[in-house]
C-alpha cells in the first residue's frame, strides 16, 4: 500500500503514463476521480496527501476539510480552480506548469491572427459556396508594419514577440508587473492599457484569470480601439467582457475576433458570436500537441513528488507558503 494518497479530482485523459512513470519512483499509486461539485471533491480527497487537478473546484470550502493535503499540482499554466489564499493559509503548496505549452499557445495566436488579418476562412468558405473573388475578403490590410499589441508579457507572449516581429510586426505590450528592461531587450514598447487599445491594429490577450483582470476588457476598452482591430484571445474567457466584445462587432467598432475561449465553455450554441463571418472560434485547444500534453502530466506529478519528497516543486504557485514550511529547495 502506498504510503501517500494522491487523487486525480478530475480528468479528460486516456492514459496517466507520464504521471504513473513519476509517482512509481516514489511507491505512489495514483486514485482516480471525476468530480464535478466542492463535496464531490471533499468525498474523494478529504484524505489526500496531495491531489492533481484539472477543472474541478478546489475552493476554500473544499480545503478546509482536506485533512492530510500538502500538495496541489494543476495540469496547466493557469490556476484559477484553486484558492491560492486559502491554500496558503492552511499550508498547502499550489503548484503549476508555466512553460509546458509556450509554442503552442503562441503558434495558435500567431494563426488566429493570421488567418484574421488575411481573411482565410472567409475567403476558403465563399470558394467552397461556389463564389471565387478576392474582393469578398476586402479590405486586406499589409501585416508588414502593423502593430500587435500584447495584454501580459509572461512567457507566451514574449515567446509570441519574437514571432509576431519575424513578420515584420512592431509590438508593444501591456504588463504592470514586467520589468522595462526586459521589455527593451526584446524591442518590445510598454505601454498602458489605454494606449494598447488606441495604437494597436491586432491585441493578443495573454493574461491569467484573477479579480483584476476578469472584465478587463470591456465597452470603455473597445471604444478606444481602431475599426480595422482584431482581437485575439488564448488565455482565459472572462478576461473579456463577451456583451462588450458582442456589441463592439453589432456595432463594427472592431474589425473581428479570433477566440480559442470563452466566458462559458463550451460555447452556448445560442452565442451571437457563433453567426459572426469575422469571429474565428476554437474548442479552448491552443495549449495541445502530443508533446507539450506528455510534458505537461510529467511536470504535473514532478510537482507532487518534489512536495512529498521533502522539496519545494520547481513551480510554486504560492510562494507566501514558504513561511509556515520547511522543506529543502532543488538543486
Amino acid at each position: 500500500m502506498s504510503e501517500f494518497k494522491v487523487v486525480v479530482t478530475d480528468y479528460e485523459y486516456d492514459s496517466f503514463v507520464p504521471e504513473e512513470t513519476v509517482l512509481n519512483k516514489i511507491g505512489i499509486e495514483l486514485t482516480f476521480a471525476q468530480c464535478k461539485t466542492e463535496d464531490e471533491v471533499i468525498a474523494a480527497c478529504k484524505d489526500a496527501d496531495g491531489l492533481i487537478n484539472q477543472y474541478a473546484p478546489i475552493s476554500r470550502k473544499v480545503i478546509e476539510n482536506l485533512e492530510n493535503c500538502k500538495v496541489i499540482s494543476r495540469y496547466g499554466v493557469g490556476f484559477n480552480t484553486v484558492d491560492i489564499e486559502a491554500a496558503t493559509e492552511k499550508g498547502i503548496i499550489v503548484g503549476n506548469v508555466t512553460d509546458y505549452c509556450l509554442d503552442e499557445v503562441s503558434d495558435h495566436a500567431m494563426a488566429l491572427l493570421l488567418t484574421c488579418a488575411r481573411k482565410v476562412t472567409t475567403l476558403n468558405n465563399e470558394v467552397k459556396s461556389g463564389t471565387w473573388d478576392f474582393k469578398v475578403a476586402i479590405p486586406i490590410f499589409r501585416i508588414r508594419g502593423r502593430t500587435l499589441g500584447l495584454a501580459g508579457f509572461g512567457n507566451i507572449p514574449q515567446t509570441l514577440a519574437r514571432k509576431a516581429q519575424a513578420f515584420g510586426l512592431n509590438v508593444i505590450a501591456y504588463d504592470p508587473f514586467i520589468p522595462e528592461a526586459v521589455a527593451k531587450d526584446m524591442n518590445v514598447g510598454l505601454v498602458t492599457l489605454d494606449e494598447l487599445c488606441q495604437q494597436s491594429d491586432y491585441i493578443s490577450v495573454h493574461l491569467p484569470l484573477n479579480k483584476q483582470t476578469e472584465g478587463i476588457f470591456s465597452d470603455n476598452e473597445f471604444n478606444q480601439m481602431k475599426q480595422e482591430t482584431f482581437i485575439i484571445n488564448t488565455a482565459r474567457g472572462p478576461v473579456i467582457d463577451e456583451k462588450a466584445l458582442i456589441k463592439a462587432l453589432e456595432e463594427k467598432k472592431i474589425a473581428g475576433a479570433g477566440l480559442d475561449v470563452l466566458e462559458v465553455e463550451p460555447v452556448d450554441p445560442q452565442n451571437p458570436l457563433l453567426k459572426m463571418d469575422n469571429v474565428l472560434i476554437n474548442p479552448h485547444s491552443a495549449f495541445y500537441s502530443v508533446e507539450a500534453e506528455q510534458e505537461l502530466k510529467r511536470k504535473t506529478a514532478e510537482n507532487v513528488a518534489d512536495v512529498l519528497s521533502g522539496y519545494y516543486p520547481t513551480y510554486l504557485v504560492n510562494k507566501d507558503v514558504k513561511q509556515k514550511l520547511h522543506l529543502k529547495d532543488k538543486g
